[in-house]
């Protein structure tokens, strides 16, 4: 992989992860405004799927066959239950932890997750077995999860 290319993907990783923090800021101060985590969530949802409706209507993407529904796996269809899982997760500790502990839980609860899956080759991810470097890194996360928590 080129250098450029790569600066330009860690640019778009690091803009996806702003995005985390501010999509729970966001939700969270809806939760305060309508007293209610559960709508605040609803909303985000519901922005989120308008926004997906648009997206789709403006590059003009077909709808998925049969045979291409058919052939995904029943599990592939449970990724929107795992968002819900998390933002209301994130909405509901983000008042009380703050914006830095919840994002450096959730990014310790991403890490720990990743090398699980990737080590089992989980979801159809390529297999990369654990190791001493990733323990490693694992463990550097964890260090900066104590660090940034009061």
């Amino acid at each position: 992989m080129h250098s450029l290319q790569f600066a330009v993907l860690a640019a778009l990783g690091l803009g996806a992860g702003a995005s985390i923090i501010v999509q729970q800021a966001l939700v969270a101060d809806l939760r305060g405004a309508l007293n209610s985590a559960l709508w605040a969530v609803f909303v985000s949802y519901l922005g989120g799927l308008l926004t997906m409706a648009l997206l789709l209507a403006v590059t003009r993407q077909g709808w998925p066959s049969a045979a291409q529904i058919g052939g995904s796996s029943y599990l592939s269809w449970a990724g929107g239950v795992f968002g819900v899982i998390y933002i209301a997760i994130a909405v509901a500790i983000l008042p009380k932890l703050g914006a830095a502990t919840t994002l450096a839980l959730i990014l310790a609860g991403q890490m720990l997750a990743s090398v699980v899956i990737d080590h089992f080759g989980l979801f159809g991810v390529p297999r990369h077995e654990v190791d001493l470097r990733r323990i490693g890194g694992v463990l550097l996360l964890a260090g900066g999860v104590a660090l940034i928590s009061r």
